[in-house]
């Protein structure tokens, strides 16, 4: 067994594509409009959906945003350097709402952004 994908309501569907593809570097997978449900459905990651878990957004056509609820923690991703990460996602236009540095209580080197939903996605630092 293995983790497929954590699926995310998105109010909308581009700015949200553009946000992962260009801000967080993952590649746009696959897409499926769904006309008759009126959703859609894309599919981002940095590898394979058959070798990786991946993100799938869920944009339904008549939803332009949503309540984030709190039950949600956040997506994490394992960066090399987060300190360097940050400064990335900003000179791409992203949100950092957590600088790098150490998590409290520990050494792990963690930062938080946010995406256009306001979705949290932690970065963590690969250890050496």
């Amino acid at each position: 067994m293995r983790i497929l994908h954590t699926m995310l309501r998105v109010g909308d569907l581009d700015r949200s594509l553009a946000f992962y593809t260009e801000v967080l570097g993952m590649r746009e997978l696959r897409r499926q409009d769904y006309p008759a449900g009126r959703f859609t459905l894309a599919f981002v990651g940095y590898g394979p959906e058959a070798q990786e878990a991946v993100l799938e957004l869920t944009h339904n056509w008549d939803t332009p945003s949503y309540e984030l609820g709190g039950g949600f923690g956040h997506v994490a991703i394992e960066v090399p350097d987060a300190y360097a990460a940050c400064e990335q996602i900003k000179a791409r236009g992203g949100k950092v709402v957590r600088e790098a540095g150490p998590m409290k209580h520990g050494t792990t080197v963690i930062a938080f952004v946010e995406d256009p939903d306001g979705y949290k996605i932690e970065l963590i630092q690969k250890r050496s």
